[in-house]
């Protein structure tokens, strides 16, 4: 009998301990360490241990060492990484509906791109992110053009230039005359530093965060073109479904506060960014009210191709433009 209470007090101390352990994952970010969007993720993980009293505990691994930007959603789905970050641009046509988020829609402001591309993921629920559970999605400020080199005041200055950019940016380049390169932001740099490109469609915090003022001359600051990256943080299904329904429900607030820091992150770095590229003693361009015109008249060809892309893969692109410029006016 003694001999029986002795082994069901150790079978239950083992459970207890097992019970203990925590829920160890893994988060993938392309991002450099020192970059603010980065430390923001490092703190959602700190927040997530805190919050779920060290029950979920989440190993991070920023500058892109576990999966590079262009592998990152993959590589959850695969489960490489629990967590990951990266831009729905960097995989082009993996995310036909969601792509249409990064149009240039004439976006203000980060926090604004951010509060309405959750909007719309939570309202259009497209399958093509059915492999993972998303987390929640972030989006930069105005998008706009840098150049090396070479000033832009009218259309017929981008003629002939070969511009780096991602996703919904390259028809962006295209509708402006000039040629897109796709590239991830890591490679944007050595890029621009060695002429391999004549510029650049990037956020004005790039300017700083990426020091792309060291290697650009001119920023052109026009809304006509203004676009957004929506980035994701997704997280492996499987890895989701280990995490007890309490902590589930407590990591979903928590994203839903981290998605507003990260809008109003973007909108201070644009500041910041702004000031730097003063700084270096580089030149802002306004274009004039009619060279405006042009260059917005030039963004809607790029629209009609995207919702006519959409009809013909029986997704709603049309619906998710009228439901981002709604919110956007």
């Amino acid at each position: 009998m003694m001999a029986r209470i002795v082994f069901f007090l150790l079978a239950v101390s083992a459970a207890a301990s097992a019970w203990a352990q925590p829920i160890r994952l893994t988060y993938s970010n392309f991002f450099p360490p020192t970059h603010v969007q980065s430390k923001l993720a490092e703190e959602w993980c700190q927040e997530v241990a805190r919050r779920t009293g060290g029950a979920v505990v989440i190993d991070y691994y920023p500058g892109g060492t576990l999966t590079k930007p262009q592998n990152a959603y993959d590589g959850v789905v695969e489960g490489i990484s629990d967590i990951a970050m990266s831009a729905f641009a960097y995989t082009k046509g993996r995310f036909p509906l969601l792509s249409g988020l990064d149009l240039p829609l004439g976006y203000p402001s980060g926090a604004l791109a951010t509060r309405v591309a959750n909007e719309a993921l939570a309202r259009f629920a497209p399958k093509e992110v059915e492999a993972v559970h998303m987390l929640y999605v972030h989006a930069h400020g105005p998008g706009i053009l840098h150049t090396a080199g070479k000033p832009v005041t009218r259309l017929e200055d981008v003629s002939g230039l070969k511009i780096r950019a991602t996703g919904s940016s390259a028809a962006v380049v295209a509708a402006l005359g000039a040629s897109p390169v796709a590239m991830p932001m890591n490679d944007a740099y050595q890029a621009l530093q060695k002429r391999v490109v004549d510029g650049s469609m990037y956020p004005v915090e790039t300017n700083k965060g990426w020091k792309m003022a060291e290697v650009v001359d001119f920023m052109i600051d026009t809304r006509a073109t203004a676009y957004t990256t929506v980035f994701f943080v997704a997280m492996n299904k499987a890895a989701w479904e280990r995490i007890p329904a309490e902590h589930q429900r407590t990591i979903t607030a928590l994203c839903q506060e981290w998605a507003a820091k990260h809008g109003a992150a973007w909108d201070e770095s644009d500041r910041e960014g702004r000031e730097f590229f003063l700084e270096k003693g580089k030149k802002i361009i306004t274009l004039s009210t009619e060279e405006e015109g042009r260059w917005r008249a030039a963004m809607e060809p790029v629209l009609a191709q995207y919702i006519e892309a959409c009809q013909k893969a029986g997704l709603d692109g049309a619906g998710l433009v009228s439901f981002v410029k709604e919110r956007l006016r």
